[in-house]
């Protein structure tokens, strides 16, 4: 049989294949401790449940709007422009299947052969992929632990041509945690504009923040920005809803309804009901958020004063998210045989930084229990140890 060229173009998520992995080990009985998934601990908010529940109970098992539920359109544009200063109606704005897939349908809608997106690495494993499976490049800017992982304006220019079309910006970052600051995203922009081209803003985790750190959208930065500017989010990190897959864009209407269109013959509506208990995230207190976050702050201190205590291994500070991005080089080992090594021996699921770009380094997820956290740090202690 044979399979369609661009199949062989694009490479597995190492995240879901060493999830699955680890999650096949536990169904053996055996003790693993996860840091792989980027998916909270927490259950749903129980007020979210109970809005999917009675929208059950509504009758709302029906075919929807392929753009997504009017209400939930109409509160997304409302948390927009009252948190992000962003100012779009209804219509600027797509509910798609999970925040992923918003990403997807964009770039299926913006980008084709030819066409080059910068990316600047390390980055979320399926950026250069969704870009390959659309038939355009990816460029990747490296960056930098020395600069907590952040691209320069300098690097950004240099990496502009004739030939590209966008950038992506994931600010509060997956897989390190960095969060660009309000004058590094008001220079980026000036570049976006002077340039004449588009930029994605991923925002998954802007409720993910620690310290004193900030999260400026850069389309709310000024009117020329936003005009170039595309903001993809979802509920599934700040309110503990990976599973429900709900997730939107917002942006200039031409591309929204582009991707309607694509959307229209890939997926029709997103999952009716769990719009419904989507919309309640958004028109309820938003308690739950933080008392997630104040746990994350917690167990982010711990981890990376432990990280930075095992000899071999170091990693910056996150700003926001709940990973902690860790150099092993001084380890002797790549990535990959790394993870592979540390999970077969000491039954601790880690992600190799190959798949974000990055070789020398594997990203912890701290989405998980303080008490996890401690015993998988203490495997991965003597786990390092033995290397040497």
């Amino acid at each position: 049989m044979k399979l369609a060229a661009r199949v062989n173009e694009v490479s597995p998520s190492l995240t879901l294949v060493i999830t699955a992995k680890a999650k096949a080990m536990k169904a053996k009985g055996i003790d693993v401790c996860s840091f792989s998934a980027g998916e909270p601990d927490f259950p749903t908010p129980q007020h979210i449940c109970e809005a999917a529940q009675r929208a059950i109970d509504d009758g709302k098992t029906r075919y929807g709007a392929v753009t997504g539920e009017l209400k939930l359109r109409e509160a997304i544009a409302k948390r927009l422009q009252t948190k992000n200063k962003l100012s779009y109606s209804p219509d600027n704005i797509i509910v798609t299947n999970g925040g992923k897939h918003s990403l997807y349908g964009l770039i299926q809608a913006l980008i084709e052969a030819g066409d080059e997106v910068i990316i600047p690495a390390p980055y979320w494993v399926s950026y250069p992929e969704m870009v390959k499976l659309a038939g355009g490049t990816p460029i990747l800017i490296e960056t930098s632990a020395a600069n907590n992982y952040r691209i320069t304006t300098e690097q950004l220019r240099e990496a502009i041509t004739d030939k590209t079309k966008l950038l992506v910006l994931n600010s509060p970052s997956n897989p390190t945690g960095t969060v660009y600051p309000p004058a590094e995203i008001r220079a980026i922009a000036d570049i976006v504009v002077e340039q004449d081209i588009l930029v994605v803003s991923d925002e998954i985790y802007e409720n993910i923040l620690y310290d004193d750190a900030e999260h400026l959208s850069i389309g709310a930065v000024n009117p020329e920005i936003f005009a170039r500017t595309i903001t993809s989010n979802g509920f599934a990190k700040s309110y503990s809803m990976t599973g429900w897959r709900v997730g939107y864009a917002a942006g200039p209407l031409e591309i929204i309804q582009a991707m309607a269109k694509i959307q229209g013959h890939s997926t029709s509506n997103i999952c009716s009901f769990a719009q419904y208990g989507a919309i309640a995230a958004l028109e309820n207190s938003q308690d739950c958020v933080q008392e997630m976050l104040n746990a994350f702050a917690e167990r982010r201190e711990f981890i990376y004063q432990a990280i930075n205590g095992i000899p071999a291994l170091s990693c910056p500070k996150p700003d926001g998210a709940f990973y902690v991005f860790v150099d092993i080089s001084k380890t002797g080992l790549k990535s990959l045989e790394f993870c592979n090594s540390l999970l077969d021996s000491y039954q601790v699921a880690t992600i190799p930084g190959i798949a974000f770009g990055a070789d020398n380094c594997i990203r912890i997820s701290y989405a998980t229990s303080l008490d996890t956290i401690k015993q998988g740090i203490e495997r991965l202690s003597n786990f390092v140890n033995s290397l040497t």
